[in-house]
């Protein structure tokens, strides 16, 4: 009994020893905190950085550093919490501080911890303008404001909102923000036209009237960056005035989001219903709960009189923040001087001048910039002295909460979550990618971000005023009441059309844009400037879209054709000569048909003459027959009998050709007579510049660049402002100061060529332009709808009903679609009729010939030795001029007049003596034959 206890009297006195030994080796490490310990904000702060010191030391027994807090309360003002500053670092020698609270505390404190070398750690000061003081002894233990500009934009352009009002306090802290918001938000091509800065001491009719200025404007996405206590009483004021209801977005910055968790009232919740919030996201939310019960119950013993404050991932920050900082520290070790080095002063310093520098700060700077670790905000290291981009969480209030609908992070943009590593796609048609989003208005459907206020003023829409060409844009100057008045117009009806067209009302007032006295205020590019400048919000009238004016506003889609057009004079080329009728036929169609009208007569009189008695007869006679035959098939008048198959079949071809020709000439000879044909005196630009010929534009056009660009002289241009001018100087022609073409815009020749149809005509566009549009201002939401709307005017056939209400052709005009070119008909077009007609007519002649000289080839075979082949060939001659009596034409005429007379047995000469036939070169058994011919041949005949 005794032995046992000396041996535990010997183990205390041991670990007393040690203990001891371990105190007397830690070294201190004075840290000052500076925050306003009278709010919740403040206290939430400090017991975390409590907190995280305590666990840290207690898991890690055997550091040789300890950090020593030295507590400061700093209220909101900015000087008290500098001179709380001054004095840590004066008097205590802090060597770090951890504060402030906001961002303006920071910006003078971060001086003075660059003078003193001691580095200064906040966990709140989020405002990006602290990086431009460019210390190395900031550090930023949270998220840099600018770095979710990334994520509004990309949510902006999801939804392809076109214009968004920020709402920012005034103070450092909320305009620090603003650039890179603007920057990203060019980036996309959105527009910021106005700038809501509310001040940090506003009051609530304040509020109210500021909200009042948004509500007369057409932008319906606001981005709100402020205080969470300044952000309640804005949405108060919303809810009260009906900003909070449909068609209205609001999105919050991670600056209330992120303390989503202090509006304990539901009342405040109810005012900010169906608004969207970016929120810091946390990614080990089990780890997090565990700590949350933990501070929640510490906090309560430490504050028993502060109920309602939350935890939020500010105070994590903190929490890393002082864990970072033990951390650093301690890899400096115990051997470092921990003190400050005293500076050379005089008598005449002040209080910022007495103060010495921190000999453990630079390499103090460097532990911190190398520590990293897991810690409950998430992955937490400093780079360039902050913490680096991270998750956002995508929260839409409802009821009470917020529900996540989607998430962003740097890698991929907007994600629905975060396992999926594609990205939404960029545009209006994605936004349903996202998680389903309960709008203000209680509706699940995306507002349009604009509208036109009803409560607000008029549009005022601006029309030109023009001296002719009335049908677009008539404007009248009253003299007795000196006002000039918009009467109406194409343009104006189109736009009233398209304004029905838009799903929503729309008031507007029509303004002429004319001085007093009636004149024209200036042309057209002083118009749209006038909508650049904002003193219109849009104009109307025939104003053409071009690349220079769309640099300053928004043009909507043209709602005329396009591109600049050559007017000329046409001059009737109508033949009214007395050779008219032979310019159907070119003249080779007219020599071969000639020809072939020739030969055919001559093959049909070749296949009959031995078998017809029609193609019989005296020389002259039969010539005759033969022209007479081929030249009146030409109308199907032919009286005489065919009767050789060879030449029914050459005439059967022959008339299908002939058909054809006639028709085809009777076509073209009514085309060349009745049909218009109209062509232009001028068809070439480089023409008129090479004869010197003047030129005409409309007064105050953008073709007058044009011209000067093509290389038009200033006197050789003449201008005009109505349809009775142009016409005028036309019939002055270009040697009497007047003009031979004129170039203008297609919708305005088109109403200048629906009253001189017959004198006129235009060419095609020799230049592309746009057309007219309507001008609204740069990044204009309404521009877009109204495009939408002039396209379902276009496509619905309205806008063609007012064309033809307005620029209805003269009744005696013709149609310009049905004009017609009449050409002469060529021998191309008909070569292959005639191959065949050719081809038909050699064939038969061919088979006649070898069917002629095989009946008669003893004559070419005769044993009479003595007869030339000359002779034989005469006598073939003579053999084929003679009349077939073998054939059935014959034969029945022979039969016919045996039986009617008799036979005269009297002998007489033939008739073809003459042709030098005897009687003894006939045989016998053909001389029956013979002599009836002789008795046929005597009686006389008509056709003879």
């Amino acid at each position: 009994m005794k032995i046992a206890t000396i041996c535990s009297l010997f183990l205390l006195f041991l670990f007393c020893t040690g203990d001891s030994s371990l105190a007397m080796n830690t070294v201190n490490f004075s840290v000052g905190v500076v925050l306003d310990f009278d709010t919740g904000f403040g206290k939430m702060g400090l017991s975390c950085i409590n907190m995280a010191l305590s666990d840290w030391y207690a898991s890690h027994p055997n550091y040789n550093t300890r950090l020593l807090e030295h507590q400061r309360n700093s209220p909101t003002d900015v000087v008290l919490s500098a001179a709380a500053a001054l004095e840590l670092i004066k008097n205590v020698e802090v060597q770090a501080i951890i504060g402030p609270s906001t961002s303006m505390q920071a910006n003078f404190m971060i001086n003075l911890g660059d003078k003193a070398h001691v580095p200064i750690i906040s966990f709140s000061a989020t405002s990006p303008s602290l990086t431009s003081i460019r210390s190395p002894y900031f550090f930023r233990a949270a998220q840099n404001d600018s770095s979710q500009v990334k994520a509004i934009s990309d949510i902006i352009q999801a939804f392809g909102w076109r214009q968004v009002v920020p709402i920012f306090v005034d103070n450092e802290f909320g305009e620090g923000v603003i650039p890179y918001l603007s920057d990203a938000l060019q980036e996309i091509d959105v527009r910021i036209p106005y700038r809501s800065v509310i001040s940090p001491t506003v009051t609530d009719d304040q509020i109210e009237a500021e909200l009042y200025k948004l509500v007369t404007m057409q932008t319906r996405v606001f981005i709100v960056h402020m205080f969470p206590s300044l952000g309640s009483r804005i949405f108060k004021k919303a809810r009260e005035i009906g900003m909070m209801d449909k068609g209205y977005v609001w999105i919050l910055t991670n600056a209330i989001s992120n303390e989503f968790s202090w509006f304990n009232s539901s009342f405040h919740m109810e005012n900010m219903q169906g608004v969207l919030g970016l929120k810091t996201h946390i990614p080990n939310k089990k780890k997090l709960e565990a700590f949350r019960v933990r501070w929640k119950r510490k906090f309560q013993q430490d504050n028993p009189n502060d109920v309602d404050v939350n935890l939020d991932v500010f105070g994590l920050w903190a929490y890393d923040a002082a864990k970072a900082l033990a951390i650093a520290v301690e890899k400096l070790g115990n051997s470092k001087n921990f003190t400050y080095q005293k500076m050379n002063i005089s008598s005449s310093s002040n209080d910022l001048e007495r103060f010495g520098v921190s000999q453990i700060g630079p390499q103090l700077v460097q532990a911190l910039l190398g520590t990293s670790f897991q810690g409950l905000s998430g992955d937490f290291s400093f780079v360039n002295g902050q913490l680096p981009s991270s998750t956002l969480e995508i929260v839409n209030v409802i009821g009470n909460g917020e529900n996540v609908v989607g998430f962003w992070t740097p890698e991929n943009g907007l994600v629905r979550n975060l396992h999926s590593t594609k990205s939404i796609n960029r545009s209006p048609a994605s936004n349903t990618s996202i998680g389903t989003i309960i709008w203000p208005g209680d509706t699940s459907s995306a507002p349009k971000g604009w509208q036109i206020p009803t409560n607000g003023k008029k549009l005022k829409i601006l029309v030109p005023l023009k001296d002719g060409f009335n049908e677009f844009v008539n404007v009248t100057y009253d003299p007795s009441t000196n006002k000039t008045n918009v009467m109406g117009g194409y343009c104006l009806e189109v736009f009233e059309a398209v304004i029905q067209a838009l799903p929503y009302d729309i008031s507007y007032e029509l303004y002429a844009y004319a001085k007093p006295d009636g004149e024209a205020a200036g042309n057209y590019n002083d118009l749209v400037n006038q909508v650049f400048l904002g003193n219109y919000d849009a104009a109307v009238g025939d104003i053409t879209i071009t690349a220079n004016r769309s640099l300053y506003v928004d043009f909507t889609l043209p709602y005329t054709e396009s591109g600049v057009s050559m007017l000329v004079p046409i001059k009737d080329k109508r033949s009214k000569n007395a050779w008219v009728f032979l310019e159907p036929l070119t003249w080779d169609l007219w020599l071969t048909t000639g020809c072939f009208f020739i030969f055919i007569g001559f093959v049909v009189w070749v296949l009959e003459h031995r078998i017809n008695e029609d193609f019989r007869g005296p020389l002259r006679y039969q010539v005759g027959t033969s022209f007479w035959f081929a030249f009146s098939t030409m109308v199907f008048a032919h009286r005489e009998r065919v009767v050789s198959n060879l030449a029914r079949f050459v005439v059967v071809i022959w008339c299908v050709v002939v058909l054809i020709l006639t028709q085809s000439y009777t076509a073209s000879l009514t085309s060349t007579l009745t049909v218009q044909q109209l062509q232009p005196t001028v068809s070439d630009v480089n023409l008129l510049l090479k004869n010197g010929d003047n030129v005409g534009f409309q007064e105050g056009s953008f073709v007058y660049g044009i011209l000067r660009q093509l290389g038009f002289r200033d006197e050789k241009l003449r201008t005009y402002n109505s349809t009775d001018d142009l016409d005028r100087l036309f019939h002055l022609g270009s040697t009497n100061d007047g003009i031979s073409a004129a170039f203008d815009e297609t919708p305005y020749i088109k109403v200048f060529i629906a009253s001189y149809c017959w004198k006129y005509t235009m060419l095609d566009p020799t230049f592309k332009a746009d057309g007219f549009g309507f001008v609204f201002p740069k990044d204009s939401s309404l521009a877009r709808d109204v495009s939408r709307a002039i396209l379902n005017v276009n496509e619905g056939g309205q806008a063609k009903k007012i064309e033809d209400r307005w620029f209805n052709r003269h009744p005696s005009c013709p149609d310009p679609n049905n004009k017609v070119t009449s050409n002469s008909l060529g021998l191309e077009s008909f070569w292959g009729l005639f191959l065949i007609a050719g081809v038909a007519s050699f064939l038969a002649l061919l088979i006649f010939t070898c069917t002629f000289l095989y009946e008669h080839k003893d004559m070419l075979i005769s044993s009479d030795s003595d007869d030339s082949s000359w002779k034989k060939l005469l006598d073939l001659f003579k053999q084929y001029d003679l009349r077939d009596h073998n054939s059935h034409t014959f034969r029945r005429e022979g039969q016919s007049q045996i039986g009617a007379d008799s036979i005269s047995q009297s002998p007489r000469s033939s008739p073809n003596t003459e042709h030098g036939q005897s009687p003894r070169e006939i045989e016998p058994q053909q001389f029956g034959e013979i002599q009836l011919a002789i008795e046929l041949d005597q009686r006389p005949r008509g056709n003879q």
